[in-house]
């Protein structure tokens, strides 16, 4: 499967084509008019020139189009991506508020959301990972989980409730969890 990007490349770089490709028949169609004079317009040479050439100018004008929206899109879905990632970080930080977890706890139960193993996060963290399990513990029970998977799932169906927008009309933001267990 080939990225945005990559197909924006392609698409530039077959638009800078067919339009080297305009150039030279429309060039090659003005030598002919200058030798043969504009009586040659009509000849069987010259209009599947004329016609080639049409052809690649819709062509070169549907692509810019396409690549025009493509490009509105990506960054319509990249501004959704950063709205959706700030209301998951302002998710994770009222329930590590309402759990009152330490900084190391909310650092580490970051890290568990994210996905990393109890192994990444104890290097991330330089410690053991017998107290990177000591604190996943206590932040287990403190959110009233049983582990891992019940906690992300508690954020992301949240998550999922909540309105993607920013502040409401009262300047609070509409991304409070239902209940803090």
């Amino acid at each position: 499967m080939s990225s945005p990007y990559s197909r924006q490349i392609g698409l530039v770089a077959l638009i800078l084509f067919q339009i080297m490709c305009v150039a030279f028949f429309i060039g090659d169609v003005i030598e002919d008019v200058r030798i043969e004079g504009w009586s040659s317009i009509g000849d069987a040479h010259i209009m599947p020139e004329l016609g080639a050439t049409a052809g690649l100018v819709l062509g070169v004008a549907f692509e810019i189009r396409y690549l025009l929206r493509l490009l509105r899109r990506q960054s319509q879905l990249e501004r959704q991506m950063s709205v959706a990632a700030g209301a998951l970080h302002e998710v994770m930080e009222t329930y590590f508020r309402d759990w009152k977890l330490t900084p190391s706890e909310q650092d580490i139960a970051a890290f568990t959301i994210k996905g990393y193993s109890i192994a990444e996060i104890a290097g991330f963290r330089g410690s053991a990972e017998a107290t990177i399990k000591t604190h996943l513990n206590a932040i287990y029970r403190k959110a009233g989980v049983t582990g891992r998977g019940q906690l992300t799932s508690l954020l992301i169906e949240d998550l999922l409730r909540a309105p993607l927008v920013g502040a409401g009309e009262s300047g609070e933001t509409p991304l409070k969890p239902a209940s803090s267990g």
